[in-house]
């Protein structure tokens, strides 16, 4: 029987992506799946803090074995930002969008475009708490380039590859992404189990 585990979010795009990525490994809800429509407050400085918090919420009102996600875009010349306030860096609207072209901005007159995309996964199960990471390195455009994926997708450019994020598509961004080498890691450990 599969393992079943509660991914606590409703983004549509982040719940598609961990399930493509855990394949046939685990039975993954969502808080609408559970009837959860709480807006669980991120008021952490860290990315660790805000999976902690998600993840801690469900658990404390729920009971049952679940996990979430943090990510962040950290930024070389911006001393780490968005960092934890990636979704909200142009405001509280979670406006991807605004967001790209707020960072773009913000990058305008800068040479040094390295960065790295980080997500820390907080799983807690039967009580205790378990910490993975994923980060991949890369650089922002001075433009966006790319349909596919979300967030910040179309202005990173992943090391070693030519093309962002939004321009290699989900099959191959879901084998290299910051958050497939998190949920990689969360795989191995719950396969051990």
């Amino acid at each position: 029987m599969k393992k079943k585990l509660i991914l606590a979010s409703n983004n549509a795009h982040k719940l598609q992506e961990i399930r493509e990525i855990l394949g046939n490994d685990c039975h993954i809800l969502s808080l609408q799946d559970i009837g959860c429509h709480a807006d669980i407050p991120e008021t952490a400085m860290t990315l660790e803090g805000n999976a902690r918090l998600k993840a801690s919420y469900v658990y404390e009102h729920y009971h049952e074995d679940c996990f979430a996600d943090d990510t962040g875009l950290e930024v070389e010349a911006l001393n780490g930002a968005p960092g934890v306030y990636s979704a909200r860096y142009a405001g509280d609207g979670h406006d991807s969008a605004a967001n790209r072209r707020k960072l773009l901005k913000d990058m305008n007159c800068q040479t040094d475009r390295r960065a790295r995309f980080r997500t820390v996964i907080c799983l807690i199960e039967n009580g205790e708490e378990h910490l993975f990471e994923g980060e991949v390195k890369g650089q922002i455009l001075d433009e966006e380039r790319g349909s596919f994926g979300f967030g910040y997708d179309a202005v990173f450019m992943p090391d070693e590859y030519d093309r962002t994020f939004a321009e290699l598509g989900e099959t191959v961004k879901n084998k290299i992404s910051h958050r497939a080498k998190a949920v990689e890691q969360l795989c191995r450990y719950l396969r051990k189990k």
